[in-house]
């Protein structure tokens, strides 16, 4: 049972009430926004809650248990809260979403009332919808680690070690864009052989996707130049001569991480893991039965 304080308990039991909704939004760059149901602005927490924002939510549905509980939110796409180019740059993916009851005449009498984390989010003509999950939902996500032959670490974490800085990452510039995910590299980067920035991230540094990241998959040679071949379309269209960071990419095999970077001794993998023929197999005559090693070097 949810327990109140006094005051606010009293307000919640009395036939006139002053009560209002509040929202925050942190987002994970950092970024804090605050929304309410009330027609005039409130803050504490450091946050201030802005009203005529367009935000608003379904009935909360929660329960006893490990389900997970669902809300759902939904506004209108606005240059002072949230944007659309924001959201399709993920930066509300995973955003941690709490909600108050606050007494607006005075909102030191106040009580949480959930913490929730951003779901799937939809966007429409001018507006949005965010799915916002209960923290039982976390438990519903795959932890720890799986036998397999390639690496689980992510390529310049702290489990892999690999530094990008230095000759990992190299500047360069748009020379000429061939389609909305693909465009001919110049600069730095061009230097590269082909094949070094698959799989790596790309980081947008000037024109209208200056901030933005981005997932290369492939860098490739064409007719004596490198092309970047990106794995989504970013928000706004590529032109010539917009600036970009890109950083080596990684496979995961085994054979990447020793001849590549040099790295083997972090590697996270498992390369020695019988294939599915092993299900299958069975002892032959013509084999050599000697209790060896299976694997050269």
């Amino acid at each position: 049972m949810r327990e109140f304080d006094l005051d606010l308990a009293t307000e919640l039991a009395s036939e006139v009430r002053t009560l209002c909704r509040c929202w925050t939004v942190a987002r994970k760059d950092g970024v804090v926004l605050g929304f309410t149901d009330h027609d005039l602005p409130l803050s504490f927490d450091e946050v201030a809650f802005e009203p005529e924002t367009g935000f608003a939510r379904t009935e909360m549905e929660q329960t006893l248990g490990l389900g997970v509980d669902n809300v759902e939110a939904s506004g209108a796409l606005r240059s002072e809260a949230i944007t659309e180019t924001d959201i399709a740059r993920g930066l509300y993916d995973g955003a941690v979403i709490t909600q108050w009851v606050v007494d607006y005449r005075d909102v030191e009498r106040r009580a949480k009332l959930s913490v929730g984390r951003a779901g799937e989010i939809r966007r429409g003509v001018g507006a949005f919808e965010m799915e916002v999950l209960g923290q039982a939902e976390l438990l519903n996500r795959p932890s720890g680690r799986i036998y397999q032959r390639l690496c689980d670490a992510d390529l310049g974490d702290e489990r892999c070690g690999v530094d990008l800085s230095g000759a990992m990452n190299k500047t360069g510039t748009v020379e000429a864009v061939q389609d909305a995910r693909r465009f001919v590299v110049g600069g730095n980067a061009a230097g590269e052989e082909a094949g070094f920035f698959s799989a790596g991230r790309l980081e947008w540094t000037s024109g209208a996707n200056a901030g933005a990241t981005a997932t290369v998959r492939s860098f490739y040679a064409q007719s004596g130049q490198r092309v970047i071949d990106l794995w989504n379309t970013p928000e706004a269209a590529i032109e010539l001569g917009d600036g970009f960071r890109v950083y080596a990419g990684c496979d995961k095999t085994a054979t990447t991480c020793r001849a590549k970077f040099a790295n083997f001794a972090n590697f996270r993998g498992f390369p020695m893991i019988p294939g599915e023929d092993w299900l299958t197999a069975y002892p032959r005559s013509d084999e050599d039965h000697n209790g060896g090693s299976l694997f050269d070097g």
